[in-house]
């Protein structure tokens, strides 16, 4: 599983007949600074994702990838990498809030 910021939306009118009615989003994983480790950073990658759980713009969420985004009962059926599987409302690390839903951004948050 990765943390990841929800950046955009995607539209696709032709798509397989199972693709129809499902939400997708563009996500970009994010990682703890390597530095400071006080803060999450984007990895400069960008996914598309399907939306399990209702994302929004500008929220961090949990994605999985692989095998697994096919896991939920929402996708098991579906050709997909990426799948949002929750929205993050904080993020600690040894024993330091590195990201709180609250306050909106992912820099230092103590």
């Amino acid at each position: 599983m990765f943390v990841a910021r929800v950046s955009g939306s995607l539209v696709a009118t032709q798509k397989v007949e199972s693709m129809v009615g499902h939400k997708m989003l563009l996500v970009e994983p994010y990682r703890l600074d390597a530095e400071t480790r006080s803060r999450l950073t984007p990895t400069g990658r960008e996914l598309v994702a399907v939306d399990t759980v209702g994302a929004g713009e500008g929220e961090f969420v949990l994605i999985t990838q692989g095998s697994s985004a096919r896991l939920t009962p929402e996708t098991k059926n579906l050709p997909v990498d990426t799948v949002i599987i929750g929205i993050v409302d904080t993020v600690h690390v040894h024993h330091r809030c590195v990201y709180d839903k609250d306050s909106g951004e992912p820099g230092e948050n103590d």
